[in-house]
């Protein structure tokens, strides 16, 4: 880049583990501090700090080569155990005490003689550190990179539409269980809890699990969380905390610089749309948004695929310590990383490629890099688009009354969940997130025959006949249904699907899943209080999927499927109205979609004008 003055590679890195810090109430927690040097010696003076606070282990591999790369190229790197995790004293509560040990830590950094002004990074749960951190307006905090981090875990992330996303909360818990402090000092509890991870499938299949009837009974503190997550479906203070829900603070939040980091399928898409453009709308200091197409993980930006799609060598970026780096350098340091003269947003635009199938045994779904000015694009058409008889999707509404459309939902054989927006910690093979061919893909729990999701009685169609010019959407996508059911409580899903025509690698086509998303019913009124429905009763009620950007090929059909289940993505309503997660009884309930004149079931597609 002309004109670059980033930092380069200059120092050596001396290393120091194990430094305690003792919070407020007297629990010490252990930190590891990475710092310039030269001829092994750590150099004096004040240094631009950065900080980074996780429950994954400061020694992992991970933690070591960010913290040589930013040592060597002038930054202190700072990495601690949170509260209850491997070296750290204390109990584990999952984001319940990471607010005031940030302040703590964010105090004794300050108190340094070598600590300059300080960043934070980090990824998911250390991107919820340090949104809970920065509310206390912390001295020295100078700039944050918050890469995937939620805004509210029970509007999305751990719950979704007043639904439990099963699938992610049940795998992260156990994942971390086997890394407890209790597991890691009992090798009979850590066996217990790897047979477990290794019988994970079944564990996900057959909801909803009881509480002390599996191995996470042997960590009563994990086991507790994730009841906590699956039982407390009403939002109500649990999820308040400044940990757990940034978004009842937001104006709390310092103005700073921020770089939010996301992508199409990962499950906090969401959330980092949100805070960008609530920050933005809010504060006068330089916001940067990029997002790209890989899923949820640190190493996944030089990726160009995601699920069984690739999007091109296009869509992989550099890795992420030298994307952060452009950014602290400017932000931290000064210096001219050409940053100030980039658009505030830049984001990857799905689709365009070839649609055969790669060498690798991916949909060649394409792609292309954009910048934007803003965040949603101003641009962007809000089009409507209906429910049409016979599974027509039309910009035209049914001018003439129709039979609604009818289905059974059986609990005891959900939809099973192909791809989407969530993370797989290991189990490869059973549940897989990104994108997935909907006629054939990786069905998690589902039984043979694997027939495609549209060939189901319980899932009904919608798709636009092929069409004539390609269309982009980039934006958030909102379905809004005119329902009823006979149960008192049920389920009702909305699906984004871009159906490619058939070719010779594909024969029937290939159903490319891009955003879903689920409503309870007893919460179609609000979350802070659950309300049955009346059986037979019909109600107007809205879904948003997860945000997208997607160019539509000509030839192509955009699809909306309607179902009541995607499990085991999300926990499986019983339809009994019984108290969520203890529930042991299902009934199946009988399905009413409504696509008549009066009651015209659509969706709300953000369209891109062509250029």
């Amino acid at each position: 880049m002309q004109g670059y003055e980033g930092s380069s590679q200059q120092y050596d890195w001396a290393f120091e583990a194990d430094i305690p810090v003792t919070m407020a109430d007297g629990v010490t927690l252990y930190l590891d501090v990475y710092r310039p040097a030269l001829g092994g010696k750590a150099l004096d003076g004040e240094w631009p700090v950065l900080l980074e606070r996780s429950p994954y282990d400061k020694g992992r591999m991970a933690y070591s080569v960010t913290g040589r790369y930013f040592a060597k190229r002038g930054y202190i790197y700072v990495v601690q155990d949170v509260r209850g995790r491997w070296s750290s004293e204390g109990s584990f509560e999952f984001l319940r005490n990471e607010a005031p040990d940030g302040r703590d830590t964010m105090a004794w950094l300050a108190a340094q003689p070598w600590c300059g002004t300080v960043g934070t990074v980090g990824i998911s749960y250390t991107t919820a550190t340090q949104q809970a951190l920065a509310i206390h307006h912390p001295e020295k905090l100078t700039t944050q990179v918050l890469y995937d981090g939620a805004y509210n875990y029970f509007r999305q992330t751990m719950r979704h539409g007043g639904a439990c996303e099963y699938a992610i909360a049940f795998q992260y818990v156990v994942w971390m269980a086997r890394s407890s402090q209790q597991a890691q000092s009992d090798p009979r509890i850590r066996k217990q809890l790897d047979e477990m991870w290794a019988n994970l499938p079944k564990w996900l299949v057959h909801q909803p699990l009881r509480q002390g009837e599996s191995p996470l009974r042997l960590v009563p503190d994990y086991e507790q969380w994730f009841f906590d997550m699956l039982t407390k479906s009403d939002y109500e203070d649990y999820w308040k905390t400044p940990d757990l829900c940034i978004e009842e603070y937001i104006d709390d939040y310092p103005d700073i610089p921020l770089l939010f980091e996301t992508s199409w399928y990962g499950h906090h898409i969401t959330a980092t749309l949100w805070k960008y453009e609530q920050l933005k709308k809010r504060h006068r200091t330089p916001k940067q948004l990029v997002i790209g197409t890989w899923l949820h993980g640190g190493d996944m930006f030089i990726q160009s695929w995601a699920g069984d799609v690739d999007f091109g060598a296009e869509a992989a970026l550099e890795d992420n310590n030298a994307l952060r780096l452009r950014w602290l350098d400017h932000q931290m340091k000064g210096m001219n990383t050409g940053l100030d003269k980039e658009a505030p947003v830049r984001l990857f635009v799905m689709g365009g490629g070839s649609g055969r199938r790669d060498g690798m045994g991916r949909l060649m779904h394409g792609g292309r890099w954009r910048d934007e000015q803003e965040w949603p694009i101003q641009r962007m058409q809000p089009t409507t688009f209906y429910f049409n008889p016979g599974g027509g999707l039309s910009p035209e509404k049914s001018s003439e009354g129709t039979t609604p459309i009818q289905y059974d939902f059986d609990p005891a054989n959900p939809v099973p969940t192909v791809g989407g927006n969530f993370t797989n910690y290991g189990t490869t093979g059973f549940l897989e997130g990104g994108g997935y061919d909907q006629n054939s893909g990786t069905m998690s729990g589902d039984k043979s025959p694997r027939l495609p999701l549209a060939a189901r009685s319980d899932v009904i169609v919608f798709r636009t006949p092929p069409l004539q010019q390609g269309v982009e959407v980039t934006g958030v996508v909102i379905c809004r249904l005119w329902v009823a059911s006979s149960a008192v409580d049920t389920d009702f899903t909305v699906k984004l699907i871009d159906e490619y025509p058939p070719n010779e690698d594909y024969p029937n086509g290939y159903a490319l899943n891009l955003g879903d998303s689920i409503l309870r019913m007893r919460y179609r009124n609000g979350f802070d209080k659950a309300e049955m429905m009346v059986p037979g009763e019909a109600y107007e009620v809205e879904l948003q999927l997860q945000a997208t950007s997607n160019f539509f090929a000509a030839g192509h059909r955009i699809r909306i499927d309607v179902s009541s289940s995607n499990a085991p993505h999300y926990d499986v309503n019983p339809n009994t109205g019984e108290p969520l997660g203890l529930n042991r009884c299902t009934q199946v309930a009988r399905q009413t979609l409504f696509i008549d004149p009066a009651r015209p079931s659509q969706v709300v597609l953000p369209i891109i004008p062509a250029s």
